[in-house]
C-alpha cells in the first residue's frame, strides 16, 4: 500500500517561505507522476504542481513564479518549495500520486488514487 506523508505546513506572514515536503512509501518517487493540491473550506479542491517521472514539471498560474516542485528520489520525498507567500496561499496542502509515468492527460484530482493526508498552511497579511 503506498502512503504519503506531507509535512512542513506552518503560519507565515505575506510575503515569508514554506518548503513542504512528501515522503512517499514504498514505491520509488522516480517512476510515477507526483503533484501538489491546495483545497480550502467550501471549494474544490485545486491543482498547484506536478513533477512527472522525467523531472517535467507544471504549475498552476497562481503559483507560478513563486513555488517550486522537486523530488529527491534517493530520499524518496517530493518536496513544494513556497516563496512570496500571500494570504490566497492559505490552504491545507496535499500530496498525492499517479500509477502512471507522465502526468499529462491528468484530469484533476479523480486521475489520482493516492493521497497525503495533507497540511494547514496559513499566510497572514
Amino acid at each position: 500500500q503506498v502512503q504519503l506523508v506531507e509535512s512542513g505546513g506552518d503560519s507565515v506572514q505575506s510575503g515569508g517561505s514554506l518548503r513542504l515536503s512528501c515522503a512517499v512509501s514504498p514505491s520509488p518517487t522516480s517512476a510515477r507522476c507526483m503533484a501538489w493540491f491546495r483545497q480550502v473550506p467550501g471549494k474544490e479542491r485545486e491543482g498547484v504542481a506536478t513533477i512527472d517521472g522525467a523531472g517535467s514539471t507544471t504549475y498552476s498560474d497562481a503559483v507560478k513564479g513563486r513555488f517550486t516542485i522537486s523530488r529527491d528520489d534517493a530520499k524518496e520525498t517530493v518536496y513544494l518549495q513556497m516563496n512570496s507567500l500571500k494570504p490566497d496561499d492559505t490552504a491545507v496542502y496535499y500530496c498525492a500520486r499517479r500509477v502512471v509515468y507522465y502526468c499529462s492527460g491528468a484530469a484533476g484530482p479523480s486521475s489520482f488514487p493516492y493521497w497525503g493526508q495533507g497540511t494547514q498552511v496559513t499566510v497572514s497579511s
